[in-house]
């Protein structure tokens, strides 16, 4: 995918704030700190698109990517970060259950895993979540230049066999440092967004 514009337009809030229109869009869902934000830098070619913060959980709002004039990425709130009040947390899962469930336009949803790590109990809740309301999901396993090349596939199996992967959901290995993955996370993103 050549990337030739790109525009942050909107940072919904509200459900009254989703852009209109028929476009379609791909939603990209992480725990806070798992290198969402470098993920979509990567696949956009644009350094400082997506702001990466030092504080985890600071994406508050859905932020709508207008892409090529043809469709969204919209970058969700970090899931699993404690340092926000019940009340807030409430507040933005119910803006997210609107957006994951009635939201016609969505046609996947990307969601990262830090492939170092074993799937936190959060990820496997938000997969089951999503699988529950039929959405097809591509797992981005991410960091992978923190491993070795030889444990990589051990790592990968991990992650299928944490979140019980469905065989239809690609899992594909990421780094942003070393562009691993790229081709391939935009070609299942193509795929969901234009089939």
């Amino acid at each position: 995918m050549k990337v030739t514009d790109v525009e942050l337009t909107i940072s919904a809030a509200k459900p009254d704030q989703f852009p209109k229109g028929l476009f379609p869009e791909v939603a990209l869902s992480g725990r806070s700190n798992v290198g969402k934000s470098s993920f979509i830098n990567t696949l956009l070619q644009r350094k400082g698109m997506a702001r990466t913060s030092q504080r985890p959980g600071k994406t508050q709002t859905l932020n709508y990517y207008w892409i090529n004039d043809r469709f969204h990425f919209v970058d969700v709130p970090g899931y699993g970060y404690a340092k926000v009040s019940k009340s807030e947390r409430e507040a933005w899962g119910r803006v997210m259950e609107v957006y994951f469930q009635e939201r016609e336009q969505l046609k996947g949803v990307v969601q990262l895993v830090d492939v170092r790590h074993k799937p936190t109990e959060d990820d496997v809740m938000m997969y089951e979540w999503l699988k529950y309301h039929e959405l097809p999901v591509i797992v981005i396993a991410t960091k992978a230049d923190k491993i070795g090349r030889s444990k990589w596939a051990a790592h990968v199996d991990r992650v299928k066999k944490e979140l019980q992967v469905v065989e239809d959901d690609p899992v594909i290995l990421f780094s942003s440092e070393t562009g691993l993955g790229k081709e391939k996370a935009w070609s299942a993103i193509t795929e969901k967004l234009f089939s």
